[in-house]
């Protein structure tokens, strides 16, 4: 088994449906990813949600402002869980905020733990995330084809920068991290 925790960033409708502005072009790939990590930590995973606040302030004021169909409550059928992974989460963290790294899954990773991150989208919220854990000085694995992002060159991009603060932050594939 796989040490560590894995944190599946954000696999919501929102960013799988082909409709959706925020879609992710390659969701499917990535989601394919994920479920091959899924079994090799068992009950350490974390799935997480965006969601939108019930009152924007400061600078998301002027985001929602840009994006006003995603301002709905947390129930909303653009915030689940998409279908292959709503019965395959036994732990889900909502955050308001790209960046996932909260009080509560640093609790579940620990203080000298290592975190695993895949999801959506490697340009957002798994950056967002991979950077503060990595601040926080927690080992951090960003699995590559278990992401995807805004299309494959912001991924990629994505992926380029988080690759320049190794050794706090490695870049892996989902054989290297659990095999074939």
């Amino acid at each position: 088994m796989t040490t560590g925790s894995l944190a599946v960033i954000d696999m919501q409708r929102a960013f799988a449906e082909p409709d959706s502005p925020w879609a992710a072009p390659r969701y499917a790939e990535a989601a394919a990813g994920v479920r091959r990590l899924l079994p090799a930590f068992a009950e350490r995973v974390t799935f997480t949600r965006f969601v939108a606040p019930a009152e924007p302030s400061g600078a998301w004021r002027a985001y929602y402002a840009r994006w006003p169909f995603a301002l709905r409550p947390p129930h909303a059928p653009l915030w689940r869980l998409t279908d292959d992974f709503a019965d395959r989460a036994p732990h889900i963290m909502d955050a308001t905020t790209f960046g996932k790294w909260t009080p509560e899954l640093a609790a579940r990773v620990g203080p000298e733990g290592r975190l695993v991150l895949a999801g959506v989208s490697t340009d957002c919220c798994v950056l967002s995330t991979a950077l503060a854990a990595a601040d926080a000085g927690v080992e951090t694995l960003v699995v590559s084809d278990a992401c995807a992002g805004a299309d494959d060159d912001s991924h990629a991009r994505a992926l380029d920068v988080m690759a320049a603060y190794g050794p706090l932050i490695r870049v892996v594939t989902v054989d290297q991290l659990i095999g074939n």
